[in-house]
């Protein structure tokens, strides 16, 4: 998808630490009545869905910029649940939410602060492999949990750093810092500090 294809309105998914950033897949779970029939509308129209962080857990009050994601996959479940896929396209920001449709909360995305978003062909981002490893071995390690080392070794330093800010169980407001960093160059610096960080507690 293109920039000039962007729409002028976005249904939204508030989910509390989750995180999607352009390039990077999402599996969702929906069951929820309203968001059902968000999913069918977003299906029907242009297959996009803003997932964005409330600021506070259950509260209505939202971060200011989300990444919209489009729907590449999906199943139903013999008991009414859709499982999807999404892939971000493009990070927004909004300042006006729009009247709600079928109990699902829409904004009027602003694109133009990350116009950069849709060019996902990320060149190499001086990432330092044997660092991060050492330092992944460690993290994943404490948090018990697995890794596919060729898989690391075999991805481009954009994917990696898409994948592991996406993965990693970072706090809410560490993850809405990775989103809202400008370019890809200071989000894989400030993932690897924030790596540092939590292997050093």
């Amino acid at each position: 998808m293109t920039y000039e294809e962007l729409p002028q309105t976005l249904p939204i998914f508030p989910l509390h630490g989750v995180l999607l950033l352009p390039g990077g897949n999402l599996p969702l779970n929906i069951f929820e009545k309203r968001y059902l029939a968000m999913f069918d509308d977003a299906l029907r129209d242009n297959r996009l869905i803003g997932i964005i962080q409330p600021r506070v857990t259950g509260a209505p009050e939202l971060y200011s910029v989300g990444c919209a994601g489009r729907i590449t996959a999906f199943e139903e479940t013999p008991d009414g649940r859709y499982e999807i896929k999404l892939k971000g396209v493009s990070r927004f920001r909004f300042e006006d939410e729009l009247e709600q449709v079928s109990g699902y909360r829409r904004v009027a995305p602003l694109w133009d602060e990350f116009r950069d978003d849709t060019d996902q062909e990320k060149k190499c981002l001086g990432v330092k492999r044997e660092k991060l490893k050492d330092l992944l071995k460690k993290y994943f390690e404490r948090e018990g949990m697995n890794c596919d080392w060729h898989a690391v070794d075999g991805a481009t330093d954009g994917k990696l750093i898409t994948c592991l800010s996406m993965t990693c169980p970072f706090e809410p407001v560490e993850k809405q810092a990775l989103l809202e960093e400008k370019c890809c160059k200071k989000r894989s610096e400030m993932f690897m500090t924030l790596l540092e960080m939590e292997v050093c507690k």
